[in-house]
């Protein structure tokens, strides 16, 4: 399962992990967010050890969403080193996913 991340705990989560982050920006009223959510759970066990994968409600936490320019979801956002190194909006495949973190490790 992905990691569930907050407003309180993106920047100790995302910004300061010394690994390659994956985070999608969902909601739970959201279809496409639907699509995508099992694909960043299947990243998530599949990158356990070398790469973060979380998930952030934009209906409860909406501090990072906004500093980042999230306007439409699922927004998929990858951060190397605290830096926001790509960014996918809307649903793709896993492969387009697991390259983002490839690249990076």
């Amino acid at each position: 399962m992905a990691l569930e991340i907050t407003d309180a705990t993106f920047e100790e989560t995302v910004l300061k992990s010394d690994k390659p982050v994956l985070v999608d920006f969902w909601a739970a009223w959201c279809g496409p967010c639907r699509m995508v959510g099992p694909i960043i759970d299947e990243i998530s066990n599949d990158y356990e050890g070398k790469a973060v994968v979380g998930k952030v409600d934009v209906d409860a936490n909406q501090e990072f969403a906004a500093k980042y320019g999230v306007r439409n979801i699922p927004t998929v956002l990858v951060f190397n080193k605290g830096e926001l190194v790509g960014r996918q909006v809307g649903v793709a495949p896993k492969n387009v996913y697991a390259e983002a973190i490839d690249s990076l490790l």
